[in-house]
């Protein structure tokens, strides 16, 4: 079993997505035998009003519960958010969150992002954050949005302890306190691959070395990203099958009770 904790359905303001509604993404997770998907709505990375996009992505996934786990994009600065997440998690069935700090201007510091990270993880939800939504480089000319720091993520897990993080659209991490062995931080956080080396600089393989498997997931960035690099990193990688097993789906099904 292969489960994807990083795809998206919906429209991205800046450039055309394929395969970016359910039909579709499930139509191509067929054709890679990928499983099941984590998806939250791309759409809300720009919506003025990120709830809208939540109920979008709770639309698609009617009738798909078996393979597609939607997340909801909360945002703490918005008035009402509160609410949204209330409606995200008890009627539309979220099981986590998606956070875009840097596209809806708030810090991970700030008292109302804290807040939100209590009233998630007392939902027992996942909160997982994207580094960065596409690649600087295919940016548009109207704004310049930065990749989330991870020192900033550093600090975000030392003040939460009891939350459970998933990083997505990530690298460096070997270069900071979040990978490397004993960095006194707490287990509560899980990297995903999508954007690490196999080869060459074998940045995924550190992680396991230093974390463990059990704190590596798989994930494509579908349909932002095409899912095959990802798949191919897990065919190239110096593993134990029993380790990539972990990486393809018993992580994912663990921290979501599936």
């Amino acid at each position: 079993m292969i489960v994807d904790v990083n795809a998206y359905l919906g429209h991205f303001a800046f450039r055309r997505l394929r395969h970016n509604t359910a039909a579709s993404l499930l139509e191509l997770m067929d054709s890679k035998r990928i499983d099941k998907a984590i998806v939250s709505s791309a759409s809300a990375i720009t919506y003025r009003n990120a709830q809208a996009g939540n109920e979008e992505v709770a639309e698609e996934v009617r009738g798909h519960s078996d393979r597609l786990i939607p997340f909801a994009v909360i945002n703490p600065f918005y008035a009402g958010w509160k609410d949204d997440l209330k409606i995200c998690h008890e009627e539309f069935g979220m099981a986590g969150l998606r956070l875009y700090p840097k596209w809806h201007n708030y810090q991970l510091s700030s008292p109302c992002c804290r807040e939100l990270m209590n009233a998630a993880t007392e939902r027992g939800m996942v909160i997982s954050i994207p580094i960065r939504a596409e690649d600087n480089r295919q940016r548009s000319w109207l704004l310049n949005v930065p990749d989330v720091p991870l020192e900033e993520i550093v600090e975000l897990v030392k003040a939460h302890p009891k939350a459970r993080f998933i990083l997505l659209n990530g690298i460096g991490y070997t270069g900071c306190p979040l990978g490397r062995k004993d960095n006194g931080l707490p287990s509560n956080y899980t990297i995903e691959l999508s954007r690490l080396s196999a080869v060459l600089a074998n940045e995924l393989g550190q992680l396991i070395t230093n974390l463990g498997a059990e704190r590596v997931m798989f994930g494509t960035g579908m349909p932002f990203k095409y899912p095959d690099p990802a798949l191919a990193k897990l065919e190239v990688l110096d593993a134990s099958e029993s380790d990539k097993e972990k990486i393809r789906s018993r992580n994912a099904m663990t921290w979501l009770s599936l």
